[in-house]
């Protein structure tokens, strides 16, 4: 009996229910067939293409004329039976992965008895030969992911003696200021060159970014209402003095407003429009500098993973300051791998897991978190506490049998406060004798916090000659479409990686 209609009808229900609406995308849901709870970063290959699933289990491959029923889906995930089969055969959304139970080779376990600590000196050695770096060109999507809140927002006053800059109005004023905030910044492109060696030129290909815009405007009114109250109330002739605790700062009344981002005469009109052309043209510039400022970014990630020698994730070049305990043999993928905790011997600042290939020594991927703050400051009442440093690295072998990066995620976290008197005394050069005429003094305590996440995955990685490098030629003319909700379509006919739910469900409470 021919069963080509039967797998035909079931390709044809695959590809409704998992598709998305441009009939472009598939999605689905990964998930553990027994505790039926997300598995992220597990790796799904399509011909020659592969993605990775996000923190919800959750992935998107795009499509295309050259897919067919019979193309098999291989979806692997450390600890789970690889699932590889047709097209055809899936049904559902959600793909389940079966647990995987471990055989370790009696051959491996038995001839290569090493300890953590010998398996940690291997790696070192074996650095500079796993993770050879060349000129290549590299297709990236990258999504940083900047989260802002206010925890504390306090301005008592003490004194003063410009009637309008009273408690009632400051507390109201602060009232205005937005909480939290979230933005989101996303690219494909091509990075060409060698980061390693400050060779880098970013083919930037489409971007985009998801802010609410009302929470600017709040902020920019509120400028601008302390702009206004000032120049009401600023006298010809007139300074301030700026002082908060030990250290005082004289400002003259035309450079008020330059203390405030503003440097305009508080009574020119014309000089104020010649600023708001001014900061105009600055936001131009740096539309046109995004690609720049991207490619910065990438450097920045690339220069600072824990294979690099100088980083400040040290804990495999750094060895000496870490406690490595082996847990246990498994395998990740086809590869064998030993899996190795660490914790800091004394005062480093990490905690995590190293996954090593058995055969080469390499790092395939690494688990980190920090232990303690990463960085601390204080001094007379302004203070930073880096309080949060966590990540995951995967790298991935080559055609050429180095391993270069493949997924990047970190998320740092770190909170500013400030507590500090603050004085402005409006002094007059032209008055005689007593020269004070205003003056505000009050206690400040904010509390800040910021946490940015980074995340970056490798699609494709292709050596290039110093030819091809010296020939291409950067293009920054594309800068980023502003969305004010998320958009499935934008990214249509490009790899991404999928957004999680928070992304998915943002939306602006101002649409443009």
């Amino acid at each position: 009996m021919n069963n080509k209609p039967t797998h035909l009808l079931l390709f044809t229900i695959f590809v409704f229910t998992i598709l998305n609406t441009n009939a472009q995308n598939l999605s689905a849901n990964v998930l553990d067939s027994i505790t039926q709870q997300p598995i992220p970063y597990a790796t799904v290959q399509l011909k020659e293409k592969g993605v990775i699933t996000n923190e919800e289990g959750n992935f998107n491959f795009i499509l295309n004329e050259t897919i067919q029923e019979s193309d098999s889906l291989i979806i692997s995930s450390m600890g789970y039976e690889t699932l590889a089969k047709p097209l055809s055969e899936f049904t559902s959304a959600r793909i389940l992965l079966v647990p995987k139970a471990i055989e370790l080779r009696e051959v491996i376990v038995s001839n290569k008895n090493y300890t953590a600590d010998e398996i940690i000196d291997f790696v070192v050695d074996n650095l500079d030969k796993n993770y050879k770096t060349d000129l290549t060109k590299k297709r990236l999507f990258h999504r940083s992911s900047n989260f802002d809140r206010w925890t504390k927002s306090d301005f008592k006053v003490k004194k003063s003696s410009i009637d309008i800059l009273n408690q009632q109005f400051l507390d109201s004023v602060i009232t205005t200021v937005p909480k939290d905030n979230s933005y989101y910044s996303e690219i494909v492109g091509d990075l060409y060159g060698n980061p390693h060696e400050e060779l880098l030129k970013l083919n930037l290909l489409k971007a985009s970014k998801l802010f609410d815009k009302s929470k600017e405007l709040d902020a920019e009114k509120l400028e601008e209402k302390f702009n206004e109250i000032l120049r009401e109330n600023v006298k010809e002739g007139s300074y301030f003095k700026i002082k908060s605790g030990l250290f005082g700062t004289k400002i003259d009344a035309e450079e008020v407003s330059e203390f405030l981002e503003e440097d305009i005469d508080s009574t020119d009109v014309a000089a104020a429009n010649e600023q708001l052309e001014k900061k105009k043209k600055e936001k131009e510039l740096q539309q046109k500098n995004y690609a720049n400022w991207k490619k910065s970014q990438l450097n920045n990630i690339f220069n600072n993973l824990p294979t690099q020698e100088d980083n400040d994730l040290n804990f495999i070049v750094k060895s000496r300051k870490y406690d490595y305990t082996l847990q246990e043999f498994t395998y990740l993928g086809n590869d064998a791998v030993y899996v190795i905790s660490f914790k800091p011997s004394g005062s480093a600042d990490f905690k995590g897991t190293l996954y090593i290939n058995a055969d080469d020594f390499a790092v395939l991927q690494i688990d980190y978190s920090n232990v303690k703050p990463v960085k601390k400051f204080s001094l007379l009442g302004i203070s930073t506490n880096t309080y949060l440093s966590k990540g995951k690295v995967i790298y991935q072998k080559d055609a050429f049998d180095h391993y270069g990066l493949r997924y990047y995620e970190s998320e740092v976290g770190e909170r500013i406060g400030v507590r500090r008197p603050l004085k402005i005394i409006e002094k007059n050069k032209i008055v005689k004798g007593k020269n004070k005429q205003n003056e505000l003094s009050g206690d400040m305590d904010f509390v800040f916090i910021n946490v940015v996440k980074n995340e970056l995955i490798i699609f494709e990685s292709d050596q290039i000659d110093q030819a091809a490098f010296d020939g291409f030629t950067e293009n920054n003319a594309v800068s980023p479409t502003y969305m004010p909700k998320y958009d499935p379509n934008f990214w249509e006919g490009y790899a991404i990686m999928e957004p999680n739910t928070a992304i998915k469900e943002f939306k602006s409470t101002t649409i443009d």
